[in-house]
């Protein structure tokens, strides 16, 4: 059983969608968030993914239903969205985690490329959040949690998820006042390098090189899906009622690192890792 910090049946009776919740933050985040009572929907492009992940979370004695859906698609976004409250009879929160990159340098990006990107970290999570709100949280309020990323003074290599996500920062703040008058709070979350299956997506190369990055984490390692899943669960919960608007970075402080501020290699931060279902990626399984 996934092992939350929060209390039991926390969200029991509550219905809750999850891009992109067929592996990586998503997969991980459903399991936590079913744990502690919630009914979710998962949506991603892979039906076969989602059902491993709903039958995972059935074993684990939790409720998942399942929706294809391509969330750059309009009419696709509109149907799901609707399918879900026929089934679910309400729409409680939203996890906007679904989206993807690819490395490329900014010359090497073709505007196929570009468009892709932008529309599965930005476009996506925008229309998701317009319909959940148009078609149940005007009217009965409700909560959307934004999964950016740690894309702070740049992404080198990676400037089509950056401009995505800096702009889906941008789109979390305007939501977060439009929407506050129907009782609705819009945040988003930042996770920095962790280690999730989206590891070995990547060709070798740049396996390493994320593998590498930890070195430049004050707390000296990667974050865990666990503790994303657990900044998401917080601000959904009644304690963040007075939080909205924000931005909350699981990131270890690595935007903060000065090249100017020698830090010293230590083993002193110990990660949180309750999700009973994570495996490490593979270029990380060498680590002693």
């Amino acid at each position: 059983m996934y092992q939350s910090v929060f209390r039991p049946n926390l969200f029991a009776e509550k219905s809750i969608i999850v891009t992109g919740g067929g592996s990586g933050l998503g997969r991980c985040a459903a399991h936590e968030l079913a744990s502690l009572g919630a009914r979710i929907a998962l949506l991603g492009r892979r039906l076969d993914r989602l059902e491993t992940v709903a039958e995972e979370i059935a074993r684990s004695g939790g409720k998942a239903d399942c929706y294809s859906c391509d969330i750059r698609e309009e009419v696709a976004v509109k149907e799901t969205v609707a399918r879900v409250l026929e089934n679910h009879g309400r729409i409680d929160a939203l996890v906007n985690n679904a989206g993807g990159q690819f490395p490329a340098l900014l010359r090497d990006i073709s505007l196929n490329g570009w468009n892709a990107v932008v529309n599965s970290n930005l476009t996506g999570g925008f229309l998701m959040s317009r319909e959940c709100f148009t078609q149940w949280m005007e009217q009965h309020g409700g909560n959307i949690v934004n999964i950016t990323a740690d894309c702070w003074m740049g992404m080198p290599q990676m400037g089509h998820s950056g401009a995505a996500r800096a702009g889906m920062t941008n789109l979390t703040e305007t939501a977060a006042v439009e929407w506050a008058h129907c009782g609705v709070r819009v945040n988003a979350v930042a996770p920095g390098w962790v280690a999730s299956s989206g590891f070995d997506t990547y060709a070798p190369q740049m396996q390493e090189k994320l593998a590498s990055w930890a070195r430049h984490v004050p707390l000296k390692r990667h974050g865990t899906e666990a503790e994303v899943s657990a900044a998401i669960v917080f601000l959904l919960t009644d304690a963040a009622a007075f939080i909205n608007g924000v931005t909350l970075r699981v990131d270890g402080g690595a935007p903060n690192a000065k090249a100017t501020w020698d830090m010293p290699d230590h083993q002193n931060s110990v990660g949180y890792d309750g999700f009973h279902l994570a495996v490490k990626p593979k270029v990380l399984r060498r680590d002693p």
